[in-house]
C-alpha cells in the first residue's frame, strides 16, 4: 500500500527551495479554477488543453453540452466570488440573467405548480461559453499559469508510488504525432467525462478507483428561441417542468444572456426527444399543460436542434484507499459526473476548487494527495446525493448504485412528505429545501426543529390550480 501520508510535492504555503511545477489536464472550468488555486503554492502552472479556446464567449469544441442549459446555482456563486473576488458582479455586468426562485420562474412538479412567492435565492441561466470566457480571462491572466493548447494528455509518467509528469501528443493532421512527456511535481485531471487516468493509472501498476454509476438513459435536445409574443416577460423569467416516476418528462424555457431565450426538453431511454424541427417542437405536447408548446408558435427559432445523450451519474472513489500514487489528483466530471439535468457541474467545479483552496491553505496539517483528494470528494458529496437520489427513483434506470438500502428508506419517507409541501409553503419548507438544492446550505438544514415541525404536522398547503403567470404581491 501507498503511504498515503506522503506529502503531494509539499503544496502548502511556499517555503523557498526548487521550483514546483503543476499541469492541470483540461481547461474546462474545473481545470482553470484549479489552476488558479495552485498558482497560490507552484512556480508554474500549465493547462493542458486538447481543443483551442474560442477568442471570445462562443462555445468550446471539447463541451459537448456546452449548447445546452446550464445554471450557476448559490453555492457556485459563493465560491466563485470567493476563488476570483467580483466575479459576480462582472456576470452581471455581462448581462448574465438571475432567475428569482421561486418568485420569477412559472414551474411544476410532481402535479403541482409552484406558488410565486418572494424569492430566497437566485440562478444565473445565461449561457456555460459566457461565464468560461470570464473565468478565462481572469485565470489565464496570471503570468504564472500558462495554457498549452491543442495538446492532448495520453498517459502518466512515474511508477504505482508516485506520478511525476504526463505524457503529452499534438492533436491534429499536420502536428507532431510522437509523445513527448512533460515533468510535474503534481498532475491534476480535470479532463471530464472522458478521463482515462483509470486506464493510465492501471498502466503505471497502481490501482484504479471502483466506479458507482446511476443511468436513466435520459437524453435531452436544446434550441435557442427568439421571443415574439408577451409570455415571457418582467412577470416570468422562465418555464419548468420537473420530471419524477410518474412524470418523466422534463425542461422548459429559460432566458440567456443576449435576451433569447434557450428551450430544453429530456425524455428517458426511450423516449428521448427529437433532434428534428417538427419533432422537437411536437414533444412539447408531452408535457401536462401546453404553455411551452403555445409559447414555442410565438418564437422565432435561431438554431437547430442539439442533442445530448451522455447524462449517467458516475462517480469514481479516488477518496478511498488504494494502491494510487501521490502526486495526483482527479476533480470535476473526471471524478463525479451528474446527469446534467440537475444544473449541479459548474458549481460543483467551484466548490471543489475551494475545498481544494482551503486544504493547502490549512497550516494545522500536511497537505497530501490522499487529503486534498477528499477534500475534492466531499465538495460533490451532496450534489451527488441529490442527483443519484433522484434518478435512481426514475423507471428503467440501471447501474451499480440503483439499489436502495433499507437505511435510506425512513429520510426517503421524510424527504417525500418534505417535497409535498415545498411548493406552496414561502416561510419554513420552501427556503430550506431551495437551499440545500443550490447547494448553498447542508442537508442537515432539512431537519432544522422549525423544518421538521412543518414537515412532520404542518398540512400540504394550497398551490395555483392553472400555471401562475404573475408572481404574488407581498402581503397576498
Amino acid at each position: 500500500m501507498v503511504n498515503h501520508a506522503q506529502r503531494a510535492g509539499s503544496w502548502g504555503p511556499r517555503a523557498g527551495g526548487r521550483q514546483r511545477h503543476a499541469v492541470v489536464i483540461g481547461g474546462s472550468l474545473a481545470g482553470l479554477l484549479t489552476a488558479h488555486v495552485l498558482a497560490e503554492h507552484a512556480d508554474k502552472v500549465t493547462v493542458i488543453e486538447r481543443d483551442r479556446f474560442p477568442d471570445g464567449p462562443e462555445p468550446r469544441a471539447g463541451v459537448p453540452q456546452g449548447r445546452h442549459a446550464h445554471v450557476l446555482l448559490e453555492g457556485g456563486q459563493v465560491a466563485l466570488d470567493s476563488l476570483l473576488p467580483g466575479f459576480m458582479a462582472e456576470l452581471r455586468a455581462a448581462g448574465a440573467p438571475q432567475v428569482g426562485m421561486p418568485a420569477d420562474m412559472v414551474a411544476w412538479s410532481g402535479g403541482t405548480w409552484f406558488r410565486r412567492t418572494e424569492p430566497t435565492t437566485y440562478i444565473y441561466t445565461g449561457s456555460r461559453a459566457q461565464l468560461e470566457h470570464l473565468v478565462r480571462e481572469r485565470v489565464l491572466a496570471n503570468p504564472v499559469i500558462t495554457a498549452v493548447q491543442s495538446t492532448e494528455a495520453v498517459g502518466l509518467v512515474g511508477d504505482a508510488s508516485r506520478v511525476r509528469g504526463v505524457l503529452l501528443r499534438d492533436r491534429g493532421a499536420a502536428g507532431d504525432r510522437e509523445t513527448r512527456s512533460l515533468e510535474a511535481d503534481l498532475v491534476v485531471d480535470a479532463a471530464g467525462r472522458g478521463s482515462r487516468t483509470s486506464q493510465w493509472l492501471s498502466a503505471l501498476g497502481a490501482e484504479p478507483p471502483a466506479e458507482e454509476t446511476i443511468d436513466t438513459g435520459l437524453a435531452y435536445t436544446s434550441r435557442i428561441y427568439r421571443n415574439t409574443s408577451d409570455h415571457l416577460g418582467s412577470e416570468a423569467l422562465a418555464y419548468w417542468f420537473y420530471p419524477n416516476p410518474s412524470q418523466v418528462y422534463g425542461g422548459g424555457v429559460l432566458p440567456l444572456e443576449d435576451g433569447s431565450h434557450l428551450v430544453i426538453f429530456s425524455g428517458l431511454r426511450g423516449q428521448e426527444p427529437p433532434t428534428d424541427e417538427d419533432g422537437f417542437t411536437a414533444y412539447a405536447e408531452r408535457f401536462p399543460h401546453p404553455l411551452v408548446h403555445e409559447w414555442l408558435h410565438g418564437a422565432k427559432p435561431q438554431t437547430p436542434p442539439y442533442g445530448f445523450r451522455s447524462t449517467a451519474n458516475i462517480r469514481r472513489r479516488y477518496d478511498r484507499p488504494g494502491r494510487r500514487p501521490a502526486g495526483l489528483l482527479v476533480t470535476g466530471d473526471a471524478l463525479c459526473t451528474f446527469n446534467p439535468i440537475y444544473g449541479q457541474g459548474m458549481t460543483v467545479a467551484a466548490l471543489a476548487a475551494l475545498a481544494l483552496r482551503d486544504t493547502l491553505a490549512d497550516p494545522r496539517r500536511t497537505p497530501t494527495t490522499a487529503r486534498a483528494q477528499r477534500a475534492i470528494f466531499q465538495a460533490s458529496r451532496q450534489a451527488w446525493d441529490i442527483s443519484a437520489g433522484a434518478d435512481r427513483n426514475m423507471p428503467g434506470a440501471t447501474g451499480s448504485a440503483v439499489a436502495t438500502r433499507a437505511v435510506d428508506r425512513p429520510v426517503s419517507w421524510y424527504l417525500g412528505r418534505l417535497q409535498e409541501r415545498y411548493p406552496a409553503d414561502p416561510a419554513v419548507v420552501g427556503p430550506a429545501f431551495r437551499s440545500v438544492l443550490t447547494l448553498s446550505a447542508p442537508f442537515s438544514s432539512l431537519f432544522a426543529p422549525e423544518v421538521v415541525r412543518a414537515v412532520l404536522l404542518g398540512p400540504v398547503g394550497e398551490t395555483p390550480v392553472s400555471p401562475p403567470m404573475r408572481r404574488e404581491r407581498t402581503g397576498s
